[in-house]
């Protein structure tokens, strides 16, 4: 299935909820521990994040994503790409290939929507969007869906495209872009914050975030990335979403590395949350941080819900990588592996 097949068939309202099943699942010891492997280049990198959940059937997911954040402006190409390969847990049978965009980046928002039902102030009503990429308009959506929010302040080094995604919400809440000297301004004035860019540097440091403030931190889904200083991760309450990526690739990995934090500072998985095994917000000044990488479980919910709406509605195209042995002579399936290269290469996988 290509990109905006599987758009059109994920929504945040049903991705939401199967995203915090996932995470609770996890937390209760109802899922596979979820796998991934980075491999990083000069300018980008590839990861495969991999997980088995069991839901209406068991399913074993599987993600190859790029991230090559200068993409959009040297090569004409999108800053992720992949694809998704869904398969039956029971028997190995692949079921899916489809684009994972969308997949990732509507399941990223709707675990920040999450994350902010659970630990941002429940009148939140001010948030600062720092990227306004595809990612910051998902994370901005998915907060309306549990906050009811009157203004946000959008931040971007491109500030046409801040512009622009101001213009895009205009219709919803009152949006103001803002220019990089009056990000702290707006961080001041701000309940929730969500940093989703490819910063190398961090750029949000302890003084510029009120007591209360709920901060998702999308970006640092690698070592090499970082947004916000290791000062402010050690003086806030840290929730991640798994922990053994967030301690070698996320936000706290920096942390750890400049000796200012350990593992064991983590208070909570967001799955622990959910499953009522730690508490969530506990004050209303505390300054709670979600340190976001993106786990495959999330990838696994998505997928799940874009495969079987496919099958219902026939939308995908079908086509049976056993009928390919690797050298043979029958007409028929000389016939059947044609067909199946002009299937193939039908797939927007480039």
């Amino acid at each position: 299935m290509n990109r905006g097949t599987v758009g059109g068939l994920l929504t945040l309202d049903e991705c939401i909820p199967a995203v915090e099943s996932a995470l609770r699942a996890h937390a209760e010891g109802k899922a596979f521990p979820p796998k991934v492997l980075g491999m990083h280049l000069g300018n980008g990198g590839f990861h495969i994040k991999a997980g088995v959940m069991t839901l209406s059937r068991k399913y074993f997911v599987a993600k190859i994503n790029a991230n090559f954040p200068g993409n959009s402006k040297q090569n004409g190409l999108p800053t992720i790409q992949g694809v998704i390969a869904v398969c039956d847990a029971e028997d190995g049978k692949l079921l899916a290939l489809m684009d994972s965009i969308e997949i990732t980046i509507v399941r990223t928002g709707a675990a920040t929507a999450v994350a902010a039902k659970y630990l941002a102030l429940p009148n939140a009503g001010t948030v600062t969007i720092c990227g306004c990429g595809n990612q910051g308009a998902i994370s901005l959506e998915a907060l309306m869906k549990v906050r009811v929010l009157k203004k946000a302040y959008v931040f971007d080094i491109d500030e046409a495209l801040a512009e622009r995604f101001s213009s895009n919400f205009s219709d919803k809440l009152q949006v103001t872009p803002i220019k990089r000297n009056e990000l702290a301004a707006a961080l001041r004035s701000s309940e929730i914050v969500v940093t989703c860019t490819p910063s190398r540097k961090p750029f949000i440091t302890a003084n510029e975030i009120m007591p209360g403030t709920f901060i998702a931190a999308v970006g640092a889904d690698s070592e090499e990335k970082q947004e916000l200083c290791t000062d402010l991760l050690a003086s806030g309450k840290l929730v991640v979403d798994l922990a053994a990526q967030s301690s070698t690739m996320g936000e706290l990995h920096h942390a750890i590395e400049e000796n200012k934090m350990s593992i064991d500072d983590i208070h909570a998985e967001l799955g622990m949350i959910l499953a009522g095994q730690k508490p969530a917000r506990e004050s209303e000044r505390e300054i709670i941080i979600f340190d976001s990488t993106g786990m495959a479980l999330q990838d696994v919910a998505a997928a799940s819900i874009v495969y079987e709406k496919a099958l219902a509605k026939k939308l995908a195209m079908e086509f049976n990588f056993a009928d390919c042995p690797g050298r043979v002579h029958d007409p028929d399936i000389l016939r059947r592996q044609r067909d199946i290269r002009a299937v193939a290469s039908w797939f927007p996988f480039r």
